[in-house]
This record gives C-alpha cells, sequence and structure tokens, in this order.
C-alpha cells in the first residue's frame, strides 16, 4: 500500500516511519515556502497550494498513485467533508469514519451525544446563541464562567469572565476568534472549574465494533490553552476517578461507533476529584508517544491497521501497563519572554542518547513564521515517575539546539517545580508564575569550551559532550556573537561560578560555532573575529524611542492607526501574527502617530519599524 501523508514536520515524519516498517510505501505534501523541510526531502512531498487545500491533496494522491491518506494531526485531521472526499475519491482513509468525525465536530453536538451516554458534562448551556440568552445562562450557571467556541480546538475561541460586566466583550472576542479559525462563530457557556487538570483517555477502535482504552494522559501545562508538556499515566488521581474516566470514555466512543485511534478530553477537579468531559479528539494527538511508552502500542500501526478492516490485535485486547513517560514539547519560542516565536537556523543540533526524538529538524533547518512553533517533541520513559522526571532532567542538560531559543530551558525549569514533582499540576500553574532567566555566565563557558575545542586532538571538533569547563593557561581573547546579533569579547582566563562544572557543548570548527546547555537552555555563538566585530550595521531597520518595532519575523495581520492619530501606552497599534498566533503590540507610551510603514498582508523581520512617532526634531 501506498500511503499520502497529508502533514507536515515531525508528525510526517513519524507516520511515516512506522508505514515503512510494515513495508508501505509513503509520499508527502509541502508547500512552495517549507519545500526544503527535511519532511519534504525524506518523504519525495508533492508541492500542493496549502496544507489546508483538501482537493489539492487528494489530487496529489491520485497523481502520487497513492492507496490511502493518513492526515496526522491538524484540521484536516478532523475535518469530516476532507475525509468524505477521500473516501469518494477511492482512497482508504486512514482514521474515523466521517459520520464519527461529523459526530463530535461540534461540542455542542457532542455534549447532547455525552448526555445521552450519562458521561458527566460540566454544567453550560448552548441551546441558544442569542447574547441575551448567553447571558442570562451565565448569571444562572454563576461566576467565574468559561466561554468557548464549539467548533475546533487548540485553545481558540475561549475566554475565561469573572463578573457579568464583562460578558459582552469576552463574548464578542470569542465569537470573531472563532469565526476566523474554524468558520463558526457559535459559543458554549459553560462552568469555570477553579483547580482544573487536564486529563484524557486514549481510546483504539477497529470496525467490526471493538473498542478499548489506553489509559489517561495528564496535560496540564498549558498555556493559553496550548498543551506544553504530557505525561502518562496522569499522576494522584483516585482509583474512582481513574476508572470512572476509563468508563466514560468507552461509553462515550461506543456510542458513536468508534473506529479508530481517538481522545477523549476531560477537566478533574483537582479538589474533589469529580471529572467532565470536555470534548472528544477524533485523530491522533501529538502526545500519543507517551501512551506509546507505557503500553508498547504503535498507535499509527493500530489506526492502519482498522484502515484496512482489521479487527483489534491481540496486543491490543489485553494491554499490559508499565512504567512511566513524560513528553516535553520543544518549541522556538522563548519562555523568558512572554513564549514569543524564535526565527533562525538551527546550527547545531545534538540529541541525547536513550530518549524518544519526534523531530522536524535538523541541523541547517530554516525555522520560519509561517508554522506551528512546535519543532520537535523528547520523550523519556522509565519504570516509575521519579525515574521518568530524572531521565527528563538529563536529557535536557545534553540538548543542544543551537540558532534559535526554545522552551528546553523552560522544561528543565519545570521539571524542578514543587507542583511538577508532587504531580499536583493544575492549568493555572503558568498564570501567574513567570520563568526566570537563567544566571550562569554563559558566555564564559562558550569561550572555555571553544578554546577546549580547539585544543582537542581531532580538529575539526564537532561532538556534544561533558565538559569541566576550566580557564586555560595561555591568553586569548575570544570573540563570540550571540543569537541577538551582539558581541562579546572574552578572555579565556575569567574564573566564574559557571566554569568548571560539567555541561553539555557543541564545538563547530568549521562553521566557527559553539554552543553551550545552561540549565536546558542553548546559548550559541558565532565565533567572530575583531574586524567582524568592528563591522557597522548596515541593516538601519531599528528603531529607537520614536518608533514601533517588530520582536521578530511575522506577518501583519492588521493596523490600527494612521498618521496624525493620538495614541496613549495601552492602544493597539498593530497586530502580527506568526507561528499561528496573533500578537498585540501597543504603543509605547502618549505619541502622535507620524508614519505607519506597513500594512496588513505584509511580511516583516524583526526589529523592523512598523510605526514612527512625532518627535520634537520632527
Amino acid at each position: 500500500m501506498r500511503i499520502l501523508i497529508a502533514n507536515r514536520g515531525e508528525i510526517a515524519r513519524r507516520i511515516a516511519r512506522t508505514a515503512r516498517r510494515l513495508g508501505h510505501e509513503v509520499v508527502g505534501v509541502t508547500t512552495a515556502v517549507d519545500a526544503s523541510s527535511v519532511h519534504a526531502r525524506e518523504l519525495g512531498a508533492v508541492e500542493v497550494p496549502s496544507y489546508l487545500d483538501g482537493a489539492a491533496i487528494i489530487a496529489a494522491a491520485t497523481a502520487s498513485r497513492a492507496d490511502a491518506i493518513h492526515p496526522g494531526y491538524g484540521f484536516l485531521s478532523e475535518n469530516a467533508d476532507f475525509a468524505r472526499s477521500v473516501v469518494e475519491a477511492g482512497l482508504i482513509w486512514i482514521g474515523p469514519k466521517p459520520e464519527v468525525i461529523e459526530s463530535m465536530g461540534s461540542k455542542i453536538n457532542a455534549r447532547a451525544i455525552a448526555t445521552d451516554a450519562g458521561v458527566p458534562l460540566i454544567p453550560g448551556y448552548a441551546e441558544s446563541q442569542v447574547d441575551a440568552d448567553l447571558a442570562a445562562a451565565a448569571e444562572r450557571i454563576g461566576f467565574p464562567v468559561l466561554i468557548k467556541a464549539s467548533a475546533g480546538g487548540g485553545g481558540r475561541g475561549i475566554r475565561i469572565v469573572n463578573e457579568p460586566a464583562g460578558f459582552a466583550a469576552a463574548l464578542t472576542e470569542a465569537r470573531t476568534e472563532a469565526e476566523r479559525a474554524f468558520g463558526d462563530g457559535s459559543v458554549i457557556v459553560e462552568r469555570y472549574i477553579q483547580h482544573p487538570r487536564h486529563v484524557e483517555v486514549q481510546l483504539m477502535g477497529d470496525r467490526h465494533g471493538g473498542l478499548v482504552h489506553l489509559g489517561t494522559r495528564e496535560c496540564s501545562v498549558q498555556r493559553r490553552y496550548q498543551k506544553l508538556l504530557e505525561e502518562a499515566p496522569a499522576p494522584n488521581l483516585p482509583d474512582a476517578t481513574r476508572e470512572g474516566l476509563h468508563e466514560a470514555a468507552l461509553r462515550l466512543g461506543a456510542a458513536v461507533g468508534y473506529d479508530s485511534a481517538g481522545t477523549v478530553e476531560f477537566v478533574v477537579d483537582d479538589l474533589t476529584g469529580e471529572y467532565f468531559m470536555l470534548e472528544m479528539n477524533t485523530r491522533l494527538q501529538v502526545e500519543h508517544p507517551v501512551t506509546e511508552a507505557i503500553t508498547g502500542i504503535d498507535l499509527v500501526e493500530a489506526m492502519i491497521a482498522s484502515a484496512a478492516g482489521e479487527p483489534l490485535s491481540p496486543a491490543l485486547r489485553s494491554i499490559e501497563w508499565s512504567g512511566h513517560a513524560i513528553e516535553a514539547r520543544i518549541a522556538a519560542e522563548d519562555a523568558t519572554r512572554g513564549f514569543i516565536p524564535s526565527i533562525g537556523t538551527v546550527h547545531q543540533l545534538e540529541v541525547p542518547n536513550g530518549v524518544r526524538w519526534d523531530a522536524a529538524i535538523e541541523a541547517g533547518s530554516e525555522i520560519t513564521p509561517h508554522f506551528d512553533s512546535m519543532i520537535a517533541k523528547l520523550i523519556v520513559a522509565a519504570s516509575d515517575r521519579s525515574g521518568a522526571l530524572g531521565a527528563l532532567r538529563s536529557a535536557l542538560d545534553h540538548l543542544i539546539i543551537d540558532g534559535v531559543v526554545t522552551t528546553a530551558g523552560f522544561h528543565r525549569w519545570l521539571a524542578d517545580r514543587p507542583e511538577m514533582v508532587a504531580g499536583r499540576v493544575t492549568t493555572r500553574l503558568l498564570d501567574n508564575t513567570d520563568m526566570p532567566e537563567p544566571v550562569e555566565p554563559a558566555v564564559e563557558m562558550a569561550a572555555a569550551a571553544w578554546l577546549s575545542g580547539r585544543t582537542a586532538p581531532n580538529n575539526p571538533w564537532h561532538s556534544v559532550q561533558r565538559l569541566n569547563l576550566t580557564p586555560h593557561q595561555h591568553r586569548h581573547l575570544v570573540g563570540l556573537r550571540d543569537i541577538a546579533g551582539v558581541d562579546h569579547e572574552v578572555s579565556d582566563d575569567v574564573t566564574t561560578s559557571g566554569v568548571g562544572r560539567p555541561h553539555a557543548v557543541a564545538v563547530d570548527q568549521v562553521r566557527q560555532r559553539v554552543a553551550v546547555n545552561v540549565a536546558g537552555h542553548t546559548h550559541g555563538f558565532a565565533v567572530v573575529s575583531r574586524t567582524e566585530r568592528w563591522k557597522a550595521d548596515p541593516s538601519n531597520r531599528h528603531g529607537g524611542g520614536s518608533a514601533l518595532t517588530s520582536p521578530f519575523p511575522a506577518a501583519v495581520a492588521e493596523v490600527r492607526v494612521a498618521p496624525g492619530d493620538q495614541v496613549h501606552g495601552s492602544d493597539v497599534l498593530v497586530v502580527i501574527e506568526a507561528m499561528k498566533m496573533l500578537h498585540s503590540l501597543t504603543a509605547p507610551g502618549a505619541a502622535t502617530v507620524a508614519e505607519v510603514r506597513v500594512a496588513a498582508g505584509d511580511q516583516v523581520a524583526s526589529n523592523q519599524v512598523l510605526i514612527t512617532f512625532e518627535t520634537e526634531e520632527s
């Protein structure tokens, strides 16, 4: 069988790995801006206008003589019309039946099915979309309430409302965001749980009525309703809660005749153990590797088998759970600066041994603003949760990703948080918690690492090691340029608290780069000569206090001001979009707009001037 994988990045490579192991041929898809990606090269990808262009993807499958389509995850994976079109084109759809996807595609419809199946639901209201009816329902339910989009997922179209006065504005915002993301502005109003955990149950079904659960996953580490870290099984659940979650998930799956891999998501009250269904995701989940690690089941293999009409395997019918697994989503974002996107080239990549590494990148990969910021998943497993946490810490201490800022350092910080160690994380963990910046002297350690590499016996030297970095006896000045373009000149006789302790480093003599891991953060530097350090910056794109600049490469989504407008510090002037997230840029203070240099749809670079303001000189 030849399978077309209708997705990109790490999930396309992961599906291909299993398909090839089973003896199937694979072909991928790509877009013009993604044609140089790792998955495009490895899968012999066919170019399509967009990863969301279902008709073009089906045409690519036909042209490449594919027999089946696996959608991975993303919007197409839960698009019933696309699944139906695949089947109508005479292709095998590797996923649940279109009518099953359709039944769970609307949260309103899913709530009705869940009610009939006896699955607990958060008290809520979705009978009318009239503003006054929704507001009255919120009053009856009691504040705080949650407004959330009926369609889609991924944290879009969700607002928390703490008091009646803010309901109307929040409703408008949620509807607008939902309409933009999913083409459906309908919403649900429901009770807001004060101490919520996000726990989900993995299901696997076949087309003969067979259905099993593969246990729980904890997904409570979230920011803006986006999951950051997952583990299996979910820790510290009362037996009654765990068994209830399993049974409720199976009842819901049976009610819709579920016949592939899917996940039922619940909110669990950490104080009472009560649980309520949130939604059902009719696809493979990003976090599926942790379930695979503790069950030994390859979920992609099971999906392919089900699509081919095979019954559940004996292994699925008698699952044995073993150990504990944790997955850290590695995103190209700077967690110390509010998780802003990071764009650039991956110069060096060193992955520690003994981990599962599902990645979209390799050394030389370009991270662009066009796609989701997740570039890899690091998965560890051990016999118990304590061992898995220890393996996570060790792996993050050895990971080197040089060239872009990633969330690896955030995960290393998280692994030591008391709530994480105790297994008592709720979805509120990051609401009022700021991650500290690393305080160890990365520049000095990088200089010592560079000199250590140069004195190694086999140059050029390019490897990752745990080095005891010590000052050299010979006198050198090392010039280093960091990711922000700032130059540093370091003498090798410097002594610091960081130098002298073991750190993972990578030195590339050929490309003149050095990187050092400090508390999970990779600090990468180009080694530059004094002549290079003295060069003037020719870009002339940087703005001062009289300009609003873009903090990173992005697309302009909206411009809200014009020349001559009076603005204040809280006013949003420009909205930009990068890695599927919107970011509002506000005025630096009270000022008058002088120039607007961009328009909606423009692509902008990091530090590019977007708006200038009148000054005394002007």
